[in-house]
């Protein structure tokens, strides 16, 4: 980080857009990226959620967090000089066309595009892609300005030992959705609930042991994941599956649905808040399907505590999974009903095989904190001359 001491007055002002009011991967981005550009020598006005406390212990005498209750209000504190303006989240329209008008205007792209269109983007001046694979996925949708290099993601934490003391509690799988009735009733009973129901605490099964540590919505596709996996891991007695992470009710029930075949080797823990306690605790991570994913963060961080992956041979984990050396890639089950992963766990299982990622330093160091600083560095040096320029 900068000096207290530091005079900063001739530093590049960055003001960075993030209004999400829960927090996700888009905000534990803007986190980390924040402090590279704090450590690159910036200084930056955040513009956040009036009710959002992702922002917690950021404090820094170049940083300045402005709380906004509606994007409607951002205007109002924008600088009046041009200056570099970085959005995080999607804006409306007229919103992005007074900031394109006004200052230089810099978009990062943290999902893949492909089946979204690229509209949002439409008035960026530059747009920051967080992998190649997101950055293809621009070039598909016809989004020319993207910067060529990616700001791929992160590991923020030092992961537990194994066995560590502090325990991994179950908490609810289910993330209500208060827009709906049901979830709504479901939200005011389960809370009742869950204060006289038992609340188990994790201990390793013997055997092999496959952990889901994630958000457990649309872009990871486990519902379809395990209609071909399911049947396939239920040939093998001694693999079980721990699930740590939360989502919505419909999304539950259908991955429970779609885990039948192996249903007495599957438990679900919940959101679990400190995730480097977990991921020591499973042999390998296993990922969802690939082409909604942007990167596969929970596959970096699981890599930098030890653990290896099992993933799908496809962009974008291609990028974050080196094959034989932090986990293992197979071929879309989807296209081959699964063999592959048969033969990737059957190997496994009888050879006792387990890589210990933090031994492909090479690979893991472009997911270190000093190589996103160096990236950050060089983006501001791109963008600083730019915004010099008249406005679009």
């Amino acid at each position: 980080m900068p000096s207290e001491n530091r005079d900063l007055s001739g530093s590049p002002h960055v003001h960075q857009i993030n209004l999400q009011p829960g927090f996700g991967g888009g905000e534990r981005y803007t986190r980390f990226f924040t402090r590279a550009l704090l450590e690159a020598g910036c200084r930056i006005t955040l513009y956040v959620h009036a009710r959002a406390n992702t922002w917690n212990g950021l404090a820094h005498p170049a940083l300045s967090i402005v709380r906004l209750s509606h994007q409607r209000e951002l205007m109002a504190h924008m600088p009046a000089d041009r200056g570099i303006v970085m959005t995080h989240v999607p804006l409306d329209d007229a919103l992005l066309r007074k900031l394109a008008e006004r200052h230089y205007l810099v978009g990062f792209a943290h999902m893949p595009l492909a089946e979204r269109g690229g509209e949002g983007f439409r008035r960026h001046a530059l747009v920051v892609p967080v992998s190649a694979y997101v950055r293809e996925t621009l070039r598909m949708v016809g989004i020319v300005n993207s910067y060529p290099e990616p700001l791929y993601g992160i590991s923020e934490f030092d992961c537990a030992a194994p066995g560590s003391d502090e325990p991994i509690v179950a908490t609810s799988p289910r993330d209500w959705d208060k827009r709906k009735f049901r979830d709504r009733v479901l939200s005011w009973l389960h809370p009742a609930y869950r204060a006289v129901a038992p609340r188990p605490v994790f201990h390793k099964r013997p055997g092999l042991t496959l952990g889901i540590v994630s958000a457990l919505g649309p872009i990871k596709q486990f519902p379809l994941l395990f209609q071909h996996l399911s049947p396939i891991l239920a040939g093998f007695a001694g693999v079980n599956l721990e699930i740590f992470g939360r989502g919505g009710y419909s999304y539950v029930r259908d991955m429970r649905a779609a885990l039948a075949p192996i249903r007495g080797r599957v438990r679900f823990w919940g959101f679990q808040e400190k995730t480097e306690i977990v991921y020591p605790q499973i042999d390998w991570l296993l990922s969802g399907l690939p082409e909604k994913e942007a990167l596969g963060l929970n596959l970096v961080e699981a890599q930098a505590c030890g653990t290896p992956v099992l993933a799908v041979n496809a962009p974008p984990f291609t990028e974050t999974v080196l094959d034989g050396k932090s986990g293992f890639l197979y071929r879309d089950p989807r296209e081959d009903a699964g063999a592959d992963f048969r033969r990737v766990l059957e190997r496994i299982v009888r050879e006792g095989i387990r890589p210990d990622p933090r031994e492909a330093v090479e690979h893991l160091q472009r997911f270190r904190f000093p190589a996103l600083v160096g990236r950050t560095r060089r983006l501001i040096e791109h963008i600083a001359p730019l915004a010099q320029g008249a406005p679009r």
